[in-house]
């Protein structure tokens, strides 16, 4: 528990760090705040002139699929803050060697690689991403005449597929990124990355019955990239299907299994690793 503690007061040590790094520059600051929140009104935009014309996409109606969109934002926000800077960052620390100096500093390199810089311009993504999700809860009649457990218990169930969604997130992205101690300057590979984020946009269902069905099973069962939004969202926002419950255990299993195989695939990178003075 103390090495726990340890890491939480360094996170927030080097969060208040970037915090007080951002608001020196607080016009770049608030542009980048303004555009993220442009991006998120385009898509409501969207969306709603969407659904005026349909009753439905893939069995989504429009509240639940304004909830599957606020829990996107919300969690690409997560990820976003977090992680992905940092982890774009890293090939350029392969680059030049100036990894060196984070692998002699006595603590776990993955969490000073891939967290120790947060980005404060994007945290309000999921505020937002929360206010859709709330909105479209508010306007749903599945919520209407909930009892109290069962919203508690839906409640619970999606924080805890949340936390899953972001792991399995970082997980792809922290594979993706320690590709970059043998490519060095991967940006074809990172497209993948903005290919995972396109997907986990839309629901699974989508896939489901037409031409593109092999894909829909690529991308849940091989690589669960699927899942990452749909099951939380499901939770939360539809009637549960009995086929629900083995998507979450799915989702659980998927998210242990690529967590633990990021990390050893990141330390296996790093002993491929040649530093600079080698």
């Amino acid at each position: 528990m103390g090495g726990v503690a340890r890491y939480w007061r360094l996170f927030l040590a080097l969060a208040r760090f970037n915090l007080a790094n951002e608001l020196a520059f607080r016009a770049n600051f608030l542009v980048k705040i303004v555009v993220e929140t442009l991006w998120l009104g385009i898509l409501l935009v969207f969306y709603d002139k969407l659904f005026a014309n349909t009753k439905d996409i893939a069995t989504w109606d429009r509240n639940e699929y304004l909830f599957f969109v606020g829990c996107f934002y919300a969690l690409s926000g997560v990820i976003e803050t977090f992680f992905l800077s940092n982890c774009l960052e890293f090939q350029e620390l392969v680059r030049t060697g100036d990894l060196d100096f984070y692998l002699i500093k006595p603590i776990d390199e993955q969490f000073l690689v891939t967290a120790r810089n947060t980005d404060w311009s994007t945290m309000p993504n999921i505020l937002m991403g929360g206010g859709v999700m709330v909105y479209a809860l508010v306007h749903m009649p599945l919520w209407e005449h909930m009892a109290v457990p069962d919203m508690a218990f839906r409640v619970l169930s999606f924080g805890v597929l949340f936390l899953c969604g972001c792991a399995m997130t970082y997980s792809f992205l922290l594979m993706l990124t320690s590709t970059s101690v043998w490519f060095v300057r991967n940006q074809s590979l990172m497209e993948l990355w903005w290919l995972f984020t396109t997907l986990m946009r839309y629901p699974r269902q989508i896939f489901a019955n037409t031409w593109a069905s092999p894909i829909g099973t690529l991308f849940t069962f091989v690589i669960p990239v699927l899942l990452v939004v749909s099951v939380p969202s499901s939770t939360m926002a539809k009637p549960l299907e009995p086929e629900h419950g083995w998507f979450v255990v799915l989702t659980a299993v998927a998210t242990v299994v690529l967590f633990f195989v990021s990390r050893r695939f990141f330390r296996y990178a790093l002993q491929s690793y040649r530093s600079a003075s080698s």
